[in-house]
């Protein structure tokens, strides 16, 4: 281990590095507290031997500096003290310190002290390897939870927890977006002609058709089905438009056969944008999809494989 000896008696100072070299133990030495705190803050020690007693900054103080600092794997804390009252050596331990050795030093009882150190560190760092995993595992079941399995692209829970964010910020300061609903035209037909596994083959392409035709901030989602939603940002209908013919001509690029698509025989999609006004006195999810999901039922009328924007009646 690394240890960091501190003690404002250079004799004492002596006689605690020198045993602890010799059970096989790194030393840093500092000559009071307040440069205990210093070194401890600068480098990664395994355990701290102080004295309770010393100018500008005593063990105790020490012990919860060091106790209370951020980001650190947890630090055994041996207090020196030349009294062994028992509410002295209780006072300590609510102090937050692991043990304590009294004064003058005992060679067999600091090797102990330190072999119990060792097995506490090595317990608190594989404490602390689990919860860094575990965490890890739950930021993946976060992301699963919101992660379409089929697409890759954020599920329904995902959008509704965007949307609460961009709409407060709507709220909060006037912010706007727009939002795009994208349904594949006649893709029931499609799985009756084709399959299901070709309709999952076509679900894929067109989400990666979406996903890379997305500007840096823009967000697509699966909606369920056959059905997609993008979420653009600080963007107008009409330059959402813009964005949304360019995924429908993507798609129609594909040249993915559709027999049952006429007139062009190949898979296309309509779309429907609408937009949220941040000036709004209640902004809400509810209103821009709705609008959307309207604007896209205009396009299927006029003939679908189109983008149409929601007007106002």
């Amino acid at each position: 281990m690394k240890i960091l000896i501190a003690d404002d008696s250079p004799t004492a100072r002596t006689v605690v590095q020198r045993a602890i070299q010799r059970i096989g133990h790194d030393c840093l030495v500092a000559i009071d507290g307040a440069e205990a705190w210093e070194m401890f803050q600068q480098a990664n020690v395994d355990a701290v031997i102080s004295d309770w007693l010393m100018p500008r900054l005593d063990g105790l103080q020490l012990c919860h500096k060091v106790r209370t600092a951020p980001d650190r794997p947890y630090t055994y804390f041996i207090l020196l003290t030349a009294v062994s009252d028992k509410k002295h050596v209780l006072q300590a331990m609510q102090s937050g310190v692991d043990d304590y050795l009294v004064k003058p030093l005992d060679h067999d009882d600091l090797q102990a002290r330190l072999i119990n150190a060792e097995r506490i560190r090595a317990l608190h760092l594989k404490l602390a390897k689990h919860q860094r995993e575990l965490e890890r595992l739950n930021g993946l079941l976060h992301d699963e939870a919101r992660t379409d399995p089929l697409t890759r692209l954020g599920n329904r829970r995902r959008m509704r927890e965007d949307l609460e964010v961009l709409n407060a910020r709507a709220k909060r300061y006037s912010h706007s977006y727009s939002l795009g609903m994208i349904d594949i035209d006649r893709f029931k037909q499609y799985n009756d002609a084709c399959g299901h596994l070709a309709g999952d083959d076509v679900l894929r392409a067109v989400a990666g058709t979406i996903a890379r035709q997305c500007r840096s901030g823009d967000t697509a989602y699966r909606y369920g089905g056959e059905e997609f939603v993008v979420v653009l940002p600080e963007q107008t209908p009409a330059t959402a438009r813009v964005l949304l013919e360019r995924i429908r001509e993507g798609i129609e690029a594909l040249h993915i056969v559709h027999p049952t698509n006429p007139p062009s025989g190949i898979l296309t999609v309509s779309a429907g944008v609408a937009a949220l006004n941040g000036a709004a006195s209640e902004a809400s999810a509810e209103p821009p999809i709705a609008e959307a999901d309207e604007a896209l039922y205009q396009a299927k009328q006029l003939g679908r494989n189109r983008v149409e924007v929601f007007q106002p009646s």
